[in-house]
């Protein structure tokens, strides 16, 4: 398999078991070794008491994205830090993308930034993920 190939396959194999950025509405956009672009919908039940898109969701929207870039490779892949700065207010019904892309992997670590933007391309959110390898893999191994 070509490492695209790679990428889709551990992409559909995580999808198929993650509920909770189904349920939220998002959608896998793109996935490349290293990369990946999810998407949502901002909906009533996001809304925090300021009338704005609760904090939360959109982390979550960032870290599912770095989930997907950093699990690329069909190797089991979590989360060791994330952080997160807020630019801009998101509103009900604004359609924020989230593209994460690798800025360094090395031995079981990796750095990810991801760009939260919303559907007139406006930087909402900065996220930065460190992930960590740990055993196993997406897909059967061959050998």
């Amino acid at each position: 398999m070509t490492p695209q190939e790679i990428a889709e396959a551990s992409a559909r194999a995580m999808w198929n078991e993650d509920s909770a950025s189904q349920r939220l509405g998002m959608s896998l956009d793109h996935v490349a070794p290293g990369e990946a672009t999810l998407s949502m919908t901002v909906t009533e039940a996001m809304s925090n008491g300021h009338g704005t898109c609760h904090g939360g969701y959109i982390f979550t929207l960032a870290d599912s994205a770095f989930a997907f870039a950093c699990n690329a490779y069909n190797q089991l892949v979590v989360a060791q830090h994330c952080s997160i700065t807020y630019l801009l207010p998101c509103r009900m019904g604004d359609r924020l993308t989230a593209t994460a892309q690798e800025v360094s992997r090395r031995g079981r670590s990796g750095i990810y930034d991801i760009r939260i933007t919303n559907q007139n391309g406006e930087h909402v959110a900065e996220f930065r993920g460190h992930s960590r390898s740990v055993k196993g893999t997406h897909l059967p191994v061959e050998g």
